[in-house]
């Protein structure tokens, strides 16, 4: 295939692709999560070994994403991509021929890295087929719909392998999917970024957050992202509290990831209406109402109707801050951007859970939400700080 730079017009005919490939590499992960959680747990292991392993996903990103994000820059869409595909198929393999808690724990570690070193790639490129702003929301849009469908389909069929087959059979699947996802990669015109001018120095990708503008992005995006693990959290503890049924528990907690996704579908058709600072602040207040609130709503309909609005308000966000942050950081740099932001969220999403543990067994189950209702408070004047690029 030619590596000549394709026109605007041949990137946005590859785009069903990109995001393809997202669905693919995102649910080996998923397959990997639900599958390898629910081995431990039949070999006789605690949940606590269930946390560790959950853990491990977000451990390999902080590791990556900044490596992934000068790799992107440098090498365009493919060279990353394949070298997540061959991490989660090499976590894939492990599971799937070795069947031991360490071959888990390594299955989990490798899938979480995959996902760092692709998906930064995979948001550089589709950032590269949006002309202007709004297109930038919609491409943004369908990319973190990509997630929400792998989280939706892969657990479904991964149980249904594991109780009419075998775990071994759900692992199996895992590996199949990265190679689907080259198989999709490869539909993508290759364009290597231009090569950096002579003897200028490669920048560390820390020296981005020099620009106030994208230092006071990501420290919304940190609290936002927060908020949302601070709802995954809560959700379980508190219907526990009040004696709700399992069933009642994910109907709750899936009111959530629908509402989500519809809100992000709706970004998608009125994109061009939408000016992303203002609705970013106006997603920070409704998501500080409700955390505030959540804990008194009356039962099941109550906390569906509150975790409804909480997917509203932080579903939204995703695309609107990928959208900013591709204006506001320099285009030779995306990749360095999309992987200082994978780094900071990920940094929380390892620390976030256990605080949340220690603050609520020592207050109240609801405790976590009321402390990020306080930080997105907090949050409003960074928040106000930004200026639509």
């Amino acid at each position: 295939m030619s590596d000549s730079a394709p026109a605007p017009k041949d990137l946005r005919k590859s785009f069903p692709a990109v995001i393809a490939t997202l669905i693919a590499v995102h649910a080996c992960m998923a397959v990997t999560r639900v599958a390898s959680s629910l081995w431990v747990l039949k070999q006789g292991y605690g949940e606590w070994t269930v946390g560790l392993l959950l853990s491990l996903f977000a451990v390999a990103p902080i590791l990556l994403s900044l490596w992934a994000g000068r790799l992107a820059d440098k090498h365009g869409f493919h060279r990353p991509v394949g070298l997540g595909v061959l991490l989660a198929l090499a976590g894939a393999l492990i599971a799937v021929s070795l069947q031991t808690v360490w071959a888990m724990g390594l299955s989990c570690l490798a899938s979480g890295g995959a996902i760092a070193v692709a998906a930064v790639a995979i948001q550089r490129e589709a950032g590269l087929m949006a002309d202007d702003p709004s297109q930038l929301k919609k491409v943004f849009s369908w990319v973190a719909l990509g997630p929400a469908v792998s989280n939706a389909v892969a657990p479904v069929i991964t149980g249904l392998l594991i109780d009419h087959v075998s775990f071994r059979a759900a692992f199996a699947l895992a590996v199949v999917l990265p190679m689907l996802a080259w198989a999709l990669a490869l539909r993508v015109p290759r364009h290597p970024p231009a090569p950096a001018a002579t003897g200028v120095k490669a920048r560390p990708a820390f020296d981005l957050l020099r620009q106030p503008a994208l230092r006071r992005l990501l420290l919304v995006n940190i609290v936002l992202s927060a908020s949302w693990d601070s709802h995954s959290f809560v959700v379980p503890v508190v219907g526990h509290a009040r004696e709700l049924s399992a069933s009642s528990i994910g109907l709750v907690l899936g009111s959530f990831a629908v509402a989500a996704t519809v809100v992000r579908l709706a970004i998608v058709r009125w994109a061009s209406h939408l000016n992303e600072l203002k609705a970013l602040r106006g997603a920070m207040l409704l998501a500080m109402g409700m955390l505030a609130v959540y804990a008194w709503l009356p039962g099941t309909p109550g906390l569906m109707f509150g975790s409804a609005v909480l997917g509203i308000a932080l579903g939204s966000v995703q695309p609107m801050v990928l959208s900013m942050l591709h204006q506001v950081t320099p285009p030779d740099r995306h990749g360095q951007a999309l992987g200082l932001r994978m780094l900071t969220v990920n940094s929380a999403t390892v620390a976030m859970p256990l605080g949340f543990g220690l603050l609520a067994s020592v207050t109240g189950a609801a405790a976590p939400m009321w402390l990020m209702a306080s930080l997105l408070l907090a949050a409003q004047w960074p928040a106000r700080s930004l200026k639509s690029p």
